[in-house]
């Protein structure tokens, strides 16, 4: 480790305890000036990225976003030394915050989230603060994989064979299997041999270095309710283990730093940063894509796309793009003074992830972690000189388990709940991080939690996997630096709220179980503030619950939806070019028919490592 890294890192860790410590009231302009201002080495000790800022008229490939799908595709479409690649991006590059798995969190105070908030729904998220829900997108190089909670799932294979079946040929299990393969290096011994998992990928997934004692607890609880530990990326996904994560020697191994630190100083490979792209260019007439118009320091650059034009800006972006570019409904474009180059429908089928945050469990032994606790110089230390400790617990989730309620939808082999176990829990938020990252309010806090502040706890967190519900992305208006709309419509199909209520009943009994007693684990006994007037635990209780403070896992996906062109809401093909656009293709989470029941990060550089193939070889038939 280098000096001037070395000292960063003190500097880093320096600013996290004061944040622990309440100093700066979780003000983000203190930590964003000092690391910009400190010569931080970026990407775990790497030199920066180079900032493309003199462009070529005209490149092969212009991509729009730097997040796992842009990332992959930059990296992937420069081995071609033949073609030339511009990456635009509206942020920049990662620091040293965005570096340590635990403190994940933090992240969503600072520049580098996008800040997005739903528009208000009639049953959730009404007890946050606004009385929506926080939508966390990732804004830099890397993009949600810079601020995202680091957990590596794949899904279930049953995922991608309903791609297939729907009419998507090429997305089966069998054939993604590569794919994923080809985007890891697992660093877990276990492991290495496994045939659902290789090494010489270049993201890499680890388990974090440290464990307490509640892990054991967990797994065996499983055992308990029939569940074997096991590996949820590979042959049985129904079961328990611990947190798999993309990190690398302790640190978050965001896309950046998997794919574009690799490729960032090839000759036909640009990276623009502070690029915010304002309109894909389509001919009228012909309807092909022709190149990109975007503003970077208040100047405006038009840059042309001989090939195409590849969009990978996400599942919220990427819409918003494609409609102020004419790609879109009709009525829609139309209301909004945009001219329609093709009718389809961009922003529906929107689909996430719920989960219900605040479940805290006290125990009677100093077996979890608290953010008082991390203002150890041991543990600093010991992450700043090893790359190990609790520092390294991704997002602090210690553990997953993928289960079935007992009024499951699914298939047998099929789970419907996921269950993420925190080494702390809510009641030591001292920070507020954790609060800003949900939008909890301070009165839910202290009226909720003021009982047990500072007591030894842990999280389960139940996460529904398979929603029935979908929402919508639309514009507000044809000016691009309008947020857009974005309808979670959460709840509104009664059936995900009750599997997700079964959930948690799921976790309070797992909790609660023999494997836990010895640490006198226990639901905390206060209601959540605003669901007093129902009988604790009950059904009704769950449910007000829920719709209170139950939130997203920013997994939103599916809003330029993949099918055949017999789908009346396909936006792009199998091959993700947008039918009736010639040169323009989506690669992110925005293609994904039906929501995986996966954490969709890797499910992202899967979709990039496969489109980035696919666009080689459609280009490799057009010179034959």
């Amino acid at each position: 480790m280098s000096g001037k890294y070395a000292a960063n890192m003190v500097l880093l860790l320096a600013a996290l305890i004061q944040l622990m410590l309440g100093v700066y009231g979780g003000d983000s302009t203190f930590f964003q000036t000092l690391f910009d201002e400190t010569g931080v080495l970026f990407n775990n000790g790497t030199p920066r990225i180079p900032d493309t800022t003199v462009y070529r008229k005209e490149y092969d490939f212009v991509i729009i976003g730097a997040g796992s799908g842009g990332s992959v595709m930059a990296n992937r479409l420069s081995e071609v030394r033949d073609w030339s690649v511009l990456l635009l991006e509206a942020g920049k590059e990662g620091n040293m915050l965005t570096e340590v798995p635990l403190t994940a969190g933090l992240t969503t105070i600072t520049g580098y989230n996008w800040g997005y908030k739903a528009d208000p729904m009639p049953g959730a998220c009404l007890g946050l603060k606004g009385g929506v829900c926080n939508w966390p997108k990732g804004r830099g190089l890397g993009g949600t994989s810079l601020i995202n909670f680091l957990i590596y799932t794949r899904g279930h294979r049953r995922d991608y064979d309903g791609w297939e079946a729907a009419g998507n040929p090429g997305w089966s299990y069998r054939e993604v299997l590569r794919y994923f393969k080809k985007s890891e290096r697992v660093q877990i011994p276990e492991l290495r041999g496994s045939p659902y998992h290789a090494t010489t990928g270049p993201v890499d997934v680890e388990e974090s270095s440290f464990e307490t004692p509640l892990l054991q607890r967990f797994i065996n609880a499983g055992r308990e309710l029939g569940y074997l530990e096991t590996d949820p990326n590979g042959e049985i996904q129904l079961g328990f283990g611990k947190a798999q994560a993309t990190m690398r020697n302790g640190r978050r191994c965001s896309a950046s730093k998997a794919y574009l630190v690799p490729a960032a100083r090839r000759p036909n490979l640009h990276i623009s940063m502070h690029s915010r792209v304002t309109r894909v260019l389509i001919d009228p007439v012909t309807k092909r894509a022709y190149g990109v118009e975007f503003l970077k320091h208040k100047r405006r650059y038009v840059v042309r796309a001989r090939k195409e034009v590849i969009l990978a800006a996400g599942a919220i972006a990427s819409p918003q793009l494609l409609m102020l570019s004419g790609v879109g409904p009709r009525e829609h474009l139309q209301e909004m003074g945009i001219p329609v180059v093709q009718d389809l429908r961009v922003g529906y089928n929107l689909q996430d992830h719920l989960n219900l945050p605040g479940l805290v469990f006290p125990v009677n032994q100093p077996v979890t972690i608290r953010e008082r606790d991390m203002r150890s110089p041991r543990y600093i230390f010991e992450y700043l000189l090893k790359g190990r400790g609790p520092f390294t617990v991704p997002g602090g989730a210690e553990g997953v388990a993928f289960v079935k309620t007992n009024i499951s939808f699914t298939p047998a082999d099929y789970p419907d709940i996921e269950l993420v176990m925190g080494t702390g829990a809510y009641n030591n938020d001292e920070s507020g991080s954790l609060r800003a990252t949900i939008g909890i309010t301070d009165e839910f806090y202290h009226r909720t939690y003021g009982a047990i502040l500072g007591r030894h706890a842990f999280a389960v967190s139940p996460v529904l996997m398979r929603p029935k519900g979908r929402g919508r992305i639309r514009l507000k208006s044809a000016n691009p630096f309008h947020w857009p709309r974005m309808e979670g419509n959460f709840f509104a199909d009664y059936d995900d709220l009750v599997v997700l209520r079964e959930g948690v009943k799921l976790t309070v009994a797992l909790v609660e179980s023999a494997s836990f007693r010895s640490v006198g684990a226990r639901l905390h006994g206060t209601p959540f503030f605003g669901c007093e007037q129902h009988r604790f635990r009950s059904d009704e209780y769950w449910e007000c619950a829920i719709r209170r403070i139950g939130s997203t896992l920013q997994h939103q996906c599916g809003t330029c939806k993949m099918g055949p062109a017999s789908d009346p809401e396909a936006v792009v093909n199998a091959q993700l070019q947008v039918y009736g656009v010639g040169g323009l293709r989506v690669v992110d989470a925005s293609i994904m028919p039906t929501i995986p029941a996966s954490h969709t990060n890797a499910v992202v550089f899967m979709i990039g490592e496969k489109a980035a193939d696919m666009v080689k070889e459609y280009w490799a038939n057009e010179i034959r």
